[in-house]
């Protein structure tokens, strides 16, 4: 396959991403924990799949205290998952097979194994090696109380006491201390990471919490009132780019640097921000001398209505396009139920309530979630700009929503106190094949129990089958090339209530049925339909929860 860079370095702006969790994707030595040599393996899965990317979680050395995003070491492997050896064996490999690959970087925090950490940590108060992270003196008379109210994104203080008195910052869980990016070696460091990997022949990065880097750190630190708010919802009220450590405007001078970086390499690397901030204020992250891409998830947020939709399309394409940069559209990443369930629920569902109640509460309808997943897919697909695909999604692999309380491995678990189930039911290993002690994962088990129902949606059982999920990504995938040019769609008039219908270069069209009744089939001839559509003679109807790609 020819290298898109080769033909066009700007591939990242309509291409399709596919996400890869590593530790749950294949597993090589039959460990139970996926690993490199196993994604590795497993490449060919890709490139037939028809993506123009991967893009990898963390791999890097780490406790798993959060998934792998709390990193020992930005510039290795972690031993578990194999080697820089075996990286550099999968980028190859990657590259030979066409498929570009996107490392996640992760620099808001370290780990607290990290060298530097353990280095403050023995150096003590007012020491250079402190000053690399975000240390304060408590309140109280002795000291006692936290600096602030600030809050953890995990639930309970961002603030932990070490033996000597004094407190650290963390937004996430106690074992990922937040690093200070008003500190020259922490930027310089982060600057040799990004030519790190992409001297290894990395083509991109996504960027996690992208948003949180800089804090306002002024004493006396600004508290945020009580109960203080984390996580998207902090920044409702607050003028914009006034937050304390969210989406503070001097972040965009650290991207700005790290875009001369990214520039200096031909054809220049790409990076994507994760910034769960409102729409006009993502934008900046993708400016031309920043991120290029920001990650868009209203699509993945927004209810199963035709309205909704088409305001959050329209607003999203008018967000990137003021910019100069390409929307982006996701359905499911590792940190939200997978969205064959999340469709299926009704609205205004508590998905942490139905996750205590092991998915039984409210009771779903399977098929009728999968309906859904397959024309929201049709439909982002027909979207222009960037496609993130969730693995596993290819199969129509719902939440597991029953794993027992006993196997969990989210720190959200114990961090809320046993109140909030966490990420694991979007994480447990992939199915390959429909037998064996990890469905094809590997040779021994799975580090996350797989159900029995896992067998029917296996690789193995889908693969050639037409009408399954995966044949139906496969074709879609091959289809967009060629259907689908240019970053404008037209929304086509006259569409009836519940309908979202538009056209593309070349008068190709997307028309998806939201509605819970059958509507008229616009005339055309139809390349491809989510479900199957009824035979007969005379005007076709087309069937609820479902798209169609028309010439």
């Amino acid at each position: 396959m020819t290298d898109l860079s080769a033909r066009n370095p700007d591939w990242w702006r309509q291409a399709v991403v596919y996400q890869v969790y590593p530790r749950s994707f294949a597993d090589a030595d039959g460990d139970g924990l996926g690993d490199l040599r196993g994604v590795t393996g497993r490449l060919s899965h890709l490139a037939a799949l028809g993506v123009d990317a991967l893009w990898l979680s963390p791999f890097y050395p780490s406790e798993l205290a959060d998934g792998g995003y709390d990193v020992e070491d930005h510039r290795d492997v972690d031993p578990r998952l194999g080697t820089l050896a075996d990286f550099d064996a999968l980028a190859a490999e990657a590259h030979r097979l066409g498929l570009k690959v996107i490392v996640d970087l992760v620099p808001n925090h370290t780990s607290h194994r990290h060298p530097w950490f353990q280095e403050a940590l023995a150096a003590g108060p007012g020491s250079a090696a402190r000053a690399r992270y975000v240390f304060r003196e408590g309140r109280g008379p002795h000291g006692e109380l936290p600096p602030s109210d600030w809050q953890s994104v995990f639930g309970g203080s961002a603030w932990e006491r070490v033996p000597d008195g004094q407190w650290y910052l963390h937004l996430f869980a106690r074992q990922q201390p937040d690093l200070d990016w008003s500190h020259e070696e922490v930027r310089e460091d982060f600057r040799t990471t990004l030519r790190f990997w992409s001297d290894r022949g990395v083509d991109g990065f996504r960027v996690d919490v992208a948003h949180a880097l800089t804090k306002d750190l002024t004493e006396p630190l600004r508290d945020l009132g009580a109960p203080a708010p984390s996580g998207e919802e902090a920044l409702a009220g607050l003028p914009p780019g006034t937050h304390p450590f969210y989406d503070r405007d001097e972040v965009h001078e650290i991207y700005r640097d790290w875009r001369r970086v990214l520039d200096s390499y031909s054809p220049p690397r790409t990076a994507v921000a994760e910034a769960w901030v409102p729409g006009a204020r993502r934008a900046l992250y993708a400016r031309p001398d920043e991120l290029n891409q920001a990650f868009n998830f209203e699509y993945l947020q927004a209810p199963w209505d035709a309205d909704a939709i088409r305001r959050v399309i329209t607003d999203s394409l008018a967000t990137a396009r003021a910019v100069g940069a390409s929307a982006t559209w996701v359905l499911s990443n590792h940190d939200v139920v997978r969205h064959p369930s999340r469709l299926m629920l009704p609205p205004g569902t508590d998905e942490n309530a139905w996750l205590l109640s092991g998915g039984t509460a409210p009771a779903v309808d399977e098929a009728r979630g999968l309906r859904r997943a397959r024309a929201a897919t049709l439909l982002m697909l027909a979207l222009p700009g960037s496609s993130y695909v969730y693995q596993g999604e290819e199969l129509g692999l719902p939440e597991v929503a029953g794993l027992p309380v006993d196997v969990l491995r989210d720190p959200l678990w114990e961090q809320t106190g046993r109140t909030r189930k966490g990420r694991d039911g979007c994480r447990v290993p992939l199915p390959w094949t429909a037998a064996g002690p990890s469905y094809g994962f590997g040779a021994g088990g799975a580090w996350l129990p797989q159900p029995e129902w896992f067998a029917r949606y296996a690789v193995e059982v889908q693969d050639g089958v037409a009408g399954s999920t995966l044949e139906l990504y496969r074709t879609a995938l091959r289809l967009r090339r060629k259907l689908f040019d240019g970053e404008e769609p037209t929304w086509l008039p006259d569409t009836p209530p519940g309908v979202l219908a538009f056209a593309r270069s070349g008068g190709r069209r997307c028309v998806t049925n939201l509605s819970a009744t059958p509507v008229p089939l616009p005339p055309g001839e139809v390349l491809l339909s989510s479900t199957p559509l009824p035979g007969g003679t005379g005007p076709n109807p087309l069937p609820p929860d479902t798209t169609v790609w028309l010439a």
